[in-house]
């Protein structure tokens, strides 16, 4: 009948429009209920240090893990998150003494995450010492470029190590004197880091520095071309991206005996800071320093 047929297309009609409206409201509820699950599931940025665990090393009882406190005020950054290309350039150096007696990761002196460092609570200025004082020492100003002078946003002491204990030696207390043998130093994230400054020449093109080890996120310089640190100053630099161009040619002259190493000038940047600080720890004929004594390291600040 046409009446019924009115009708009942009327209801349909009806059943539709509601059909439709409920699978928007459905649609809207669940977007919602997604956005809430992916907001409440965001881990939040830590701000305070974290700590990285290195399994003992050779002459020790095996146990948990020795803790390194990274200088970072975010936590480490993983090295894949490193450059991996690079399109810098750097020289190969001579050395002049015999290479270093044993492979450079198992050394104590020249790879610093053998001896690790613990925090401590120190006065983050410069400090005034009395003494002698040498007219070019490496300045760490210079690891930074612009007319800023990087802070000191952390303290450490580093491990010292005990050459008769095992085959390689292992770490041992911290170092007491100095208070403080390691520094986190303020950078910017992404910016380019370059060897703490000096006017001395290791040879005829301009190199200040030779590089003793490197790995992706560490670097250990000689301001000699001897192969040790038991002659001159060395500077340890410890969360720093280093540039993969730099990290190979040091990987490849070390692999065939290292009688050659990269050499380093005043402007050639070494790589690249992860995070908002980096480690740096300075050394004297094979003695850790101060990295805050203002008349030595820091000589330009007035």
């Amino acid at each position: 009948m046409p009446g019924v047929k009115h009708g009942g297309a009327g209801v349909l009609a009806g059943v539709g429009r509601s059909s439709r409206e409920l699978g928007i409201v459905v649609v809207l509820a669940g977007a919602l209920a997604l956005f809430f699950l992916v907001a409440s599931s965001a881990a939040p940025v830590s701000a305070t240090p974290r700590a990285l665990s290195l399994p003992s090393t050779r002459g020790e009882e095996p146990g948990p893990g020795f803790s390194i406190y990274l200088p970072l005020a975010q936590g480490p950054v993983p090295a894949s998150e490193c450059p991996t290309t690079s399109s810098a350039v750097y020289l190969a150096v001579p050395m002049h003494t015999p290479p270093t007696d044993r492979p450079a990761p198992q050394h104590g002196d020249l790879n610093l995450a053998l001896r690790g460092y613990v925090p401590t609570t120190a006065d983050l200025g410069l400090v005034d010492y009395d003494g002698e004082t040498d007219s070019d020492p490496p300045q760490l100003p210079g690891l930074v470029r612009g007319s800023r002078v990087p802070g000191i946003a952390s303290a450490y002491r580093v491990r010292e190590w005990d050459w008769g204990c095992g085959s390689d030696g292992c770490r041992g207390e911290p170092i007491d004197r100095p208070p403080v043998t390691l520094i986190g130093i303020a950078v910017n994230a992404g910016e380019q880091i370059y060897i703490p400054s000096r006017d001395a020449e290791v040879n005829r093109n301009a190199s200040r520095a030779v590089v003793l080890y490197a790995d992706s996120r560490r670097i250990t310089l000689k301001y000699t071309t001897d192969d040790n640190v038991v002659r001159g100053y060395a500077v340890h630099i410890e969360d720093v991206c280093v540039d993969p161009s730099l990290l190979s040619l040091y990987r490849d002259l070390d692999a065939h005996g290292r009688q050659r190493l990269p050499g380093l000038r005043n402007d050639d940047p070494l790589g690249t800071a992860p995070g908002s600080q980096i480690g740096v720890a300075v050394r004297d004929s094979g003695s850790f320093m101060d990295p805050r004594a203002k008349k030595d390291w820091w000589q330009i600040v007035r």
